[in-house]
């Protein structure tokens, strides 16, 4: 267990509880029970509370991992978190202390955390011209410093042979019009995913990338927001007009990205690291003229 020269004086005594709390897939206790591709491991998602955040928690929640829900969303997120017996911790991850206490919430909790999803982030439509530097900073603040906070913070106790998984977008690795803030931002989180990949390695820690395309959340669907609106007609709208544009003919689904995000965190990923993982349905591939 690394243990190095930890700045957070509480995680010490608690890192121990490591080898107590790990599965043992050989004891009595794991006879007649299916084997979950996360178990023992304690991983925190941000930006949990809907969307692929809340995807991801469940997902990893049901394949045996113990969930930290993170999110500024303390309504849903805590009641995410009640009904799939998961921690719920408040945090904007655009602020150092609140990322310091929330950290320090899940080591109390669990003893140890060896997975952390940068998942939140945030999307503002504007022409690179028009934007204000008040918008622009705003972005970056959220997914681009967010990412940075959330690394720096949980890598000093991540448990060696941990993982980072990194959510970028199909905008971090080409150009969109009316995105530039989100594009810039996601950009750079490419950058320091390829740099933590490199500096972690020696500690056997991987990080890679997600970049998703078009998703059906909010985020591209708002009238998942409103309790008015009907959601699945809404989708199929999406799904009409990404025809056109996606070469598998349909907006990507939130329980897609759930399921590569689990890929990266489980051992199944076991020699990747450093590397974006592009999840849109075929869309950066190009453009069909037939």
């Amino acid at each position: 267990m690394h243990r190095g020269k930890c700045p957070y004086p509480w995680v010490t005594c608690y890192l121990t509880y490591r080898q107590i709390r790990r599965y043992d897939a050989n004891s009595t206790d794991a006879k007649g029970f299916a084997m979950g591709k996360l178990d023992g491991r304690v991983v925190l998602v941000t930006g949990a509370a809907r969307g692929q955040g809340e995807q991801e928690a469940r997902l990893f929640r049901e394949e045996g991992a113990e969930v930290v829900v993170a999110d500024v969303l303390d309504e849903q997120g805590e009641a995410l978190a009640e009904e799939i017996g998961a921690l719920y911790v408040h945090l904007d991850v655009g602020r150092e202390d609140d990322w310091q206490r929330a950290v320090q919430t899940a080591v109390e909790e669990y003893g140890y955390i060896d997975g952390l999803v940068n998942n939140a982030g945030i999307l503002r439509f504007n022409t690179l011209l028009d934007t204000p530097l008040a918008e622009f900073m705003q972005v970056l603040q959220v997914n681009q410093v967010g990412c940075f906070l959330g690394m720096k913070t949980v890598g000093p106790v991540l448990s060696d042979g941990g993982t980072i998984v990194n959510t970028a977008s199909y905008t971090g690795v080409t150009g969109m019009a009316g995105v530039g803030a989100y594009a810039a931002s996601k950009h750079a989180v490419l950058g320091l995913t390829r740099v933590a990949a490199l500096e972690l390695a020696p500690r056997g820690i991987r990080v890679n990338a997600m970049c998703p395309g078009a998703v059906d959340t909010a985020m591209s669907n708002p009238a998942v927001l409103d309790p008015s609106a009907d959601g699945e007609e809404a989708s199929r709208g999406l799904d009409r007009f990404y025809r056109k544009l996606v070469p598998l003919g349909r907006i990507g689904r939130p329980q897609e990205v759930a399921a590569l995000a689990l890929f990266l965190t489980s051992a199944d990923s076991s020699y990747i690291t450093g590397q974006p993982f592009v999840i849109d349905g075929g869309w950066l591939a190009g453009v069909s003229v037939i």
